[in-house]
């Protein structure tokens, strides 16, 4: 230690009042919570082609004139339990006997980019898809992962009579059906089994959703959104099975016992699959079937998806 000339004026030396350390700092952040991963992601090998010229939906014919059935999965890539019922249904070769049918795997990029060690990641590449299906932005000059995949699966959602949205959350909650506000949505939400809860809101203060696009909110055509349960649960993929399957059990001709068995074990027992079996170019026009009815107004603000 130095010191300065012994005659050198002294300094004052003011000593702070003892605090305790911790009170003059803000707390430290709460860690995130560890996700039990129960699930993984499906094999979607044999579907990401597609077989009617738009890479990830599997498309069917039914023999016999009905509505268009469309059940989408993937639009926030870390939600696959949607994912893997239809990867389950395609295995079990279940087919439309009337109408037609679209299972589509909205955003498979993203869900190659999950990873147990941080499965929130991989909600999206880009930007949220289930924010970009406002008609002037998917007619519009920007570019983004999400965007462009949205563009190419627009002829699907347009041709759409009805059409089931499958998700999960995050946080522990009940699950629910969201149906915007239009009378068709409301009620094609009555009619899906294996949720209690309906809530028709207005849509998202972020961004346009797939249920709230012109076709499903403006038109005869419905749509609602499944929250079947928490992330990465099987007891979420058991409800995304019940509720798909109370959609598309009737025009793919299974009986109440032999759905509700598909939905409890997985396995078709006997497989129906009077539909076409072989690629089918899409066609872009065909007639639809209105759905008419109502629905008790059940919120009015929309959950986070």
């Amino acid at each position: 230690m130095t010191h300065g000339p012994e005659d050198a004026p002294r300094l004052p030396v003011r000593v702070a009042r003892p605090t305790p350390f911790l009170e003059r700092l803000p707390p430290p952040p709460s860690s995130l919570p560890r996700w039990k991963i129960g699930i993984t992601p499906p094999d979607l090998s044999p579907w990401l082609a597609g077989n009617c010229g738009i890479p990830g939906v599997m498309h069917y014919e039914g023999r016999r004139p009905g509505p268009h059935i469309v059940c989408v999965s993937l639009i926030h890539g870390n939600e696959f339990a949607g994912a893997i019922v239809l990867d389950r249904l395609l295995r079990q070769r279940i087919r439309p006997r009337a109408g037609r049918l679209s299972l589509v795997f909205a955003n498979p990029g993203a869900m190659r980019l999950f990873d147990p060690r941080d499965p929130v990641r991989a909600r999206c590449v880009d930007e949220d898809m289930n924010r970009v299906w406002l008609p002037a932005m998917l007619d519009g000059r920007r570019s983004s992962h999400e965007l462009d995949r949205a563009r190419v699966l627009l002829p699907v959602i347009l041709t759409a009579d009805r059409l089931l949205d499958l998700h999960s959350m995050l946080w522990p909650g009940d699950p629910l059906v969201l149906s915007g506000l239009s009378p068709t949505g409301r009620a094609m939400a009555r009619r899906i089994r294996g949720v209690d809860v309906c809530v028709a809101d207005r849509g998202h203060r972020s961004g346009c959703r797939l249920i709230d696009h012109p076709r499903f909110s403006e038109g005869s055509a419905a749509a609602c959104l499944l929250e079947a349960g928490q992330h990465w649960h099987e007891a979420t993929v058991t409800r995304s099975m019940q509720a798909v399957l109370s959609l598309i059990g009737p025009c793919c001709g299974l009986p109440s016992r032999q759905w509700r068995h598909i939905a409890a074990t997985g396995n078709g027992g006997n497989r129906c699959d009077n539909g076409t079996d072989s690629a089918v170019p899409f066609r872009h026009t065909l007639p639809q079937r209105v759905c008419r009815g109502r629905c008790r107004h059940d919120g009015g603000a929309g959950r986070r998806r």
